[in-house]
């Protein structure tokens, strides 16, 4: 089935992304599974970093039918919404996560990092460091029980093909890392370092250079998000 995910700006979000009413609404046009990432009470406390002014409070992603321009008129028409971004993609999971659609919250940090390919990079070399070289660095050096990849196949908003045409560096992919609660406040265990400073500091040291290597050490988006699955067929 198709993914596509959208980014959603705006405050106070949560209420909003999981009432049943957006439920209904995408189950209308056809959209068989739905995944809520907000930025809620639970992940209060986790680091945030935005690239630009506007922050994003919530992703979501969806499954199946229903036209992309009529998902993002739904949920542009949220209250609280003040701008939808959003690309169909190609997911990958290098770590599935166990995974139960029934709209409960899951027991984690679900981490989810907006990446831009930098232009002294070509598409195939930025991939390559992405993909191949930095991905078991990833694993290794952090503490995730899930990890999900998903590479932008392309634009399906207003705003996401206006970036995409502009020559500025659009999204390229959307990456979800999902940590044990803990990770929230406890950077060891964000990073499943075994206590000690000198494997944190080791373990940091490689996951930077790593990250740097594919330019995801700059123009990155991470919001911390509680992550919310539902079955809508």
């Amino acid at each position: 089935m198709t993914k596509r995910m959208f980014a959603l700006h705006g405050d106070d979000l949560a209420p909003t992304v999981l009432a049943p009413a957006l439920r209904r609404a995408l189950a209308g046009l056809g959209v068989e599974r739905l995944q809520v990432n907000v930025d809620d009470a639970p992940v209060a406390a986790a680091m945030r970093i935005p690239a630009g002014q506007e922050a994003i409070s919530a992703v979501v992603s969806t499954w199946g039918g229903g036209a992309a321009d009529a998902v993002a008129a739904v949920l542009s028409g949220l209250p609280g919404v003040a701008r939808v971004a959003g690309w169909e993609v190609e997911e990958r999971r290098p770590i599935a996560p166990a995974e139960a659609w029934d709209g409960s919250r899951l027991d984690a940090l679900a981490n989810i990092a907006l990446l831009r390919r930098p232009a002294e990079l070509t598409h195939d070399e930025w991939r390559h460091r992405w993909l191949v070289d930095h991905t078991p660095v990833a694993i290794a050096t952090q503490g995730t029980f899930g990890y999900v990849q998903n590479i932008v196949v392309g634009p399906i908003t207003p705003a996401t093909v206006e970036a995409a045409q502009s020559g500025d560096e659009p999204v390229a992919a959307l990456v979800e890392e999902l940590f044990p609660t803990a990770a929230i406040t406890d950077i060891h265990a964000f990073y499943g370092s075994d206590g000690t400073d000198a494997d944190l500091s080791d373990r940091m040291e490689r996951m930077m250079t790593s990250v740097a290597r594919f330019g995801a050490d700059r123009g990155l988006d991470l919001v911390p998000t509680s992550r919310y699955l539902f079955d809508l067929s």
